[in-house]
């Protein structure tokens, strides 16, 4: 127990420190309680947190429109960044962001060129990931905490640790029958694999 709680005060100490507001060391709280119950060891989710913190100030102080249209997903250095840009390269300075952050081992750049259009796909996306979230949650075979899920333009984009390769089919399947859903991609990997 006296291990997880220095960890979490580093982590604390460290986002303080690097100008954070209290709202992500909130978050930190919540990484803690939720990397006891994650496959991932307490010190891959406290470093995949201090990724993401990395990762989205970099492209706040880059730009807030970029911070504002995309979201980030860490899991084991590997960083999957979904949303919308207006220009490719937008979607380049996103990648070069990302890969400039210590610890980055992976990017999955998944973030969608508009152009000048802008995206009337939100609220039905978000219905998506809130479907499948409610089915992972329900499906009690299914350790659906290991689980991130992102939809662009009616894209599900899955990340995160499955137990084998049957409980990713039944994640995929689970996508599949949520109405909208054009395609899955997956950058889940497998228990065994760590």
């Amino acid at each position: 127990m006296k291990t997880v709680a220095s960890l979490f005060l580093a982590l604390a100490s460290l986002l303080i420190l690097s100008g954070c507001t209290p709202t992500v060391i909130l978050g930190g709280a919540a990484v803690g309680g939720v990397a006891v119950a994650e496959e991932r060891s307490v010190g891959t989710v406290v470093d995949d947190a201090t990724i993401k913190v990395q990762v989205m100030n970099a492209i706040f102080q880059n730009s807030e429109p970029l911070f504002t249209s995309t979201s980030t997903t860490v899991v084991a250095g590997s960083v999957l960044i979904t949303g919308e840009v207006p220009n490719a390269e937008d979607r380049v300075t996103l990648s070069r962001l990302i890969w400039g952050v210590n610890g980055v081992k992976e990017v999955h750049n998944e973030v969608t060129v508009t152009g000048s259009e802008s995206s009337s796909s939100f609220a039905s996306d978000s219905l998506i990931t809130t479907k499948l979230k409610l089915r992972l949650l329900r499906d009690m075979e299914i350790y659906n905490i290991n689980y991130s899920v992102e939809t662009v333009r009616g894209t599900v984009y899955l990340m995160g640790i499955a137990q084998n390769e049957a409980e990713l089919e039944r994640v995929k399947a689970h996508a599949r029958e949520i109405s909208g859903v054009r395609s899955i991609v997956s950058y889940v990997k497998m228990k065994s694999d760590l």
